[in-house]
């Protein structure tokens, strides 16, 4: 007896027949080995279809789920061998078979999950993050679709302020911070319009104009916040967006300070006499280009295109535009002393060029009897000046760097160069009539000299 029951039970060492689905048991997965001859092979189990132990050449062993599928073979592995037992790997090759009956694909649903769970392991994860956090993302983002000076106009919004400082500091001796500082340590997800309220309405008591200006970027920031799929969750509604808000701040008061026809004599007589030729070249630049003036204090030397007489403005939105270098411009600049790269340079600003002229330009003002005109006051000069003469909205808007309105120009036309200069030199010789200023257009402008310090 001893020795038929010897007969009977298989060598540890036979080769097991993987034709036929066979009870699996520990030591028969124990025996199993790969074929010489095949990277892989499988031996099916008979009490759960479409159970298989898949065992590579180099011994590896794993439970894996078999299947047709639209007539194709499917597999789905289920875990190696050491880590799941004959009955667990049963029970998930049943749960497979189940919903491979139901007409689903095991892969795709773990596919779907897979996806789940990612997004909210990355949900998890940007729940923590700060409004700091995202608005650096966003500058990043938005950086190569802006000008210089918009990015930098978002930079001090956002700026920590208490660096020492001579100028701006409204008596403190150090920076003052921007308005949108104080909400950078919130989370993202705590950023409510209860709490945007909140911060408006304190705003609003110390710096309406400079937080209007912020509440617009930020409402824009909220909206992008929004859109992108790291976010949107946390900002669901544009927290911003509340009458609440924007009745804290109200509507911003109409600026009407500009120079009247009448006042361009006396006006253009004091700013030709300030003894500091960069100042008086730059206020009178203003008045006849339209520009920011940030824009004109920043022009460089190189954005003077002699050839085709145009004038790059960088343009605090857009970027940057081109307009005419006209012959009076011309020859204020060609005036001036080249000492960097600066047009209007300064031997005392940190920057080198032009930062601050309000004192010499107030007492211009002062003289001329124009007391109350801002420097933005000489671009809106600029565009009422024009209404004397018949210049197309549109010209004077591309000049201005402003994109026309629909009712004052049906098309938006993109003039090229030497259009717009035909208009802009019109437009500067009446505004020089009007000064009572002398000027002879055909004549050579000044020649660029370079001064050293």
């Amino acid at each position: 007896m001893e020795g038929a029951s010897d007969m009977a039970r298989p060598k540890r060492d036979a080769q097991i027949d993987l034709s036929e689905a066979q009870e699996l048991t520990a030591g028969l997965i124990e025996r199993l080995t790969c074929p010489h001859n095949k990277a892989q092979a499988f031996l099916r189990d008979a009490k759960a279809p479409g159970l298989r132990v898949r065992v590579t050449a180099a011994g590896a062993k794993s439970f894996v789920f078999e299947a047709k599928l639209n007539r194709q073979t499917i597999r789905r592995t289920i875990g190696d061998v050491r880590a799941w037992s004959i009955e667990q790997a049963r029970t998930e090759a049943n749960r497979m078979r189940v919903t491979l009956d139901g007409g689903d694909d095991p892969r795709e649903l773990e596919r779907r999950q897979q996806a789940a769970d990612a997004e909210k392991k990355a949900a998890a994860i940007t729940d923590g993050v700060t409004v700091g956090d995202v608005w650096t993302v966003y500058l990043a983002e938005r950086r190569p679709h802006w000008g210089e000076r918009h990015y930098q106009d978002h930079l001090n919004m956002s700026k920590a302020g208490g660096m020492p400082a001579k100028r701006g500091t409204k008596g403190r001796g150090v920076t003052v911070a921007g308005p949108i500082h104080p909400l950078l340590a919130l989370r993202l997800a705590d950023l409510t319009p209860e709490t945007i309220e909140a911060w408006a309405a304190r705003e609003a008591k110390t710096r309406p104009t400079s937080g209007r200006l912020a509440w617009r970027c930020l409402k824009v920031f909220l909206g992008w916040c929004g859109e992108q799929a790291a976010y949107k969750h946390l900002v669901p509604v544009n927290p911003a967006k509340t009458k609440k808000t924007r009745e804290a701040f109200g509507k911003p008061a109409v600026k009407s300070d500009v120079l009247l026809r009448e006042q361009l004599p006396a006006w253009f007589a004091a700013v030709r006499n300030i003894g500091n030729p960069a100042i008086s070249a730059y206020l009178q630049t203003l008045v006849l280009t339209g520009a920011r003036p940030g824009e004109v204090a920043t022009l460089r030397w190189a954005d003077m295109n002699l050839q085709w007489r145009g004038l790059n403005i960088r343009d605090k939105v857009e970027g940057e535009r081109v307009i005419p270098l006209t012959p009076y411009v011309h020859d204020l600049l060609a005036a001036l002393p080249r000492r960097n790269e600066w047009v209007f340079s300064s031997t005392s600003s940190a920057s080198g060029h032009l930062a601050d002229p309000h004192k010499a330009y107030l007492t211009a003002c002062t003289v001329a009897g124009v007391a109350g005109l801002t420097l933005h006051g000489l671009r809106r000069s600029f565009k009422s000046l024009t209404e004397w003469l018949e210049i197309p909205a549109g010209v004077v808007a591309q000049i201005m760097g402003h994109k026309p309105s629909a009712t004052a120009e049906k098309h938006y036309t993109v003039r090229p160069l030497d259009l717009l200069r035909l208009h802009h030199e019109k437009i500067e010789a009446w505004i020089l009539e009007q000064a009572g200023i002398v000027f002879d257009a055909k004549a050579a402008p000044a020649a660029l000299r370079v001064v050293a310090g």
